[in-house]
């Protein structure tokens, strides 16, 4: 299969629940996908397949970096279909040893996320995943972290992108995503 057709096949797995987690939000259901063999196989191959076409041999990536909590489900898989290892990146507080931080910018306040601080040497190659760009706050601090322990990162990969919110000029980084093109408001 194509990843045209990945991507067929990943779109009709969504479901949309409007005015979740409140009114004139239109909330993206990607657990579907984890729900069907198939689908989950077809969103890791998906990833894999881009990520190969873009980073060979010397430019493979190392490290597959995952944000909390979604970039969790797929993260580890892609990282052992690549060859490369996993690191993932919590809120402040949940992991243990040392740790560097960065703070993001959510809808209401502000966060911080963590990663351990032997997660990432100098040098190492990364790519950093996520179910949902959105702002892109999240994922900055992400490259944030990557960028203190001495990583490089080659790319942002997502599979859904809310387009109208232009998280991607957030990033230091090209950016991927799998599906994108969602309305700026319900019923549009």
């Amino acid at each position: 299969m194509s990843i045209e057709e990945y991507k067929t096949q990943l779109r009709a797995a969504l479901r949309q629940f409007p005015d979740f987690p409140s009114k004139g939000i239109l909330f993206e259901d990607i657990l579907p996908i984890f729900k069907n063999p198939s689908t989950f196989q077809a969103l890791i191959t998906a990833l894999k397949l881009q990520i190969e076409e873009n980073f060979t041999g010397e430019s493979k990536p190392d490290v597959i970096v995952g944000l909390d909590a979604r970039g969790f489900l797929f993260g580890p898989s892609l990282a052992l279909a690549l060859g490369a290892s996993f690191v993932p990146v919590r809120k402040k507080g949940k992991l243990p040893g040392e740790t560097v931080e960065a703070e993001f910018a959510k809808e209401y306040g502000t966060d911080i996320f963590a990663m351990q601080a032997d997660a990432i040497t100098t040098g190492q190659k990364v790519i950093i995943v996520d179910d949902i760009i959105a702002t892109g706050g999240s994922a900055k601090a992400a490259g944030e972290l990557v960028t203190q322990l001495g990583g490089t990162i080659l790319e942002y990969a997502f599979l859904l992108e809310l387009d109208f919110l232009k998280g991607r000029d957030k990033l230091s980084a090209p950016v991927y995503t799998l599906l994108s093109g969602q309305p700026t408001k319900l019923g549009e």
